[in-house]
């Protein structure tokens, strides 16, 4: 988020943006100044909500990462990657940002971890995350824990995504809750190319909330126990993708859609 015409017609904007599901998301990834996390997140919620949705995105959601104190994650959506492209240019040009931007930016020392995805199928998308749900800033963070496990396979192979699509979330559904969302890498160029994004990728992300990390415990346990996992899925997985799956451990903020 190291970027430096808002829509006069906010409410209008807003509100149809509220009624449709972003098909562009980002997954973003930043890596803070030691002990300044909780500056950022209170800037971000104040300051860099409404103000982005204002030009015509989506914040879907903020959270800390658990295995990383000097780690904040955060999602927003977009209607495709022309609208991305205007949004970003209207919000990093703008008042707002070139207000709060260089507090935000002092917070970071690395903002380009970024996977530019969109919904692995036509279902499979972001849903019922509507603004007039979230908190008010100041909101106390809820008591949920979000995972998402990324899967990552060599470029242009596209029988992975196809295993997570058919196999893999079918048993999650089985076994657990289902997934909030289970997303797959963009291929289109970057639209915005002042805010980069990872190259090369072939990820499948696959977004799961529960009341607590025991919860998210018993779920895999479940799911690991499944016979059509332990000794068809799984096999096929490890032969298929480039390098095991990453889980994040995160928390939402007070003020995240996503939890």
């Amino acid at each position: 988020m190291r970027d430096t015409d808002n829509t006069a017609n906010t409410a209008r904007v807003r509100g149809a943006h509220g009624a449709h599901r972003p098909t562009v998301i980002e997954l973003r990834r930043y890596t803070l100044r030691s002990g300044r996390r909780d500056e950022l997140i209170e800037l971000f919620d104040r300051e860099l909500v409404e103000t982005q949705e204002e030009t015509g995105m989506s914040v879907l959601g903020q959270f800390r990462d658990l295995d990383d104190p000097d780690r904040f994650v955060w999602l927003r959506g977009f209607p495709d990657m022309a609208s991305r492209r205007r949004s970003l240019a209207a919000f990093y040009d703008g008042p707002v940002w070139a207000a709060h931007g260089p507090r935000a930016n002092d917070t970071m020392v690395d903002s380009d971890d970024v996977l530019l995805l969109r919904p692995l199928t036509e279902r499979s998308g972001f849903a019922d995350h509507r603004p007039e749900r979230r908190g008010a800033p100041g909101t106390a963070a809820p008591d949920r824990f979000v995972a998402v496990t990324l899967w990552s396979f060599p470029p242009g192979v596209r029988d992975g995504a196809a295993l997570i699509r058919d196999g893999l979330l079918p048993l999650l559904r089985e076994t657990g809750p289902a997934p909030l969302a289970a997303l797959a890498t963009e291929t289109a160029p970057n639209t915005f190319p002042r805010l980069p994004v990872r190259e090369g990728e072939n990820v499948v992300a696959v977004v799961t909330s529960y009341p607590d990390e025991p919860a998210h415990h018993a779920h895999a346990k479940a799911l690991e126990a499944h016979p059509r996992l332990r000794d068809v899925l799984l096999p096929t997985l490890n032969r298929t993708q480039q390098s095991p799956p990453q889980l994040l451990r995160l928390t939402p903020t007070g003020r995240s859609l996503v939890r």
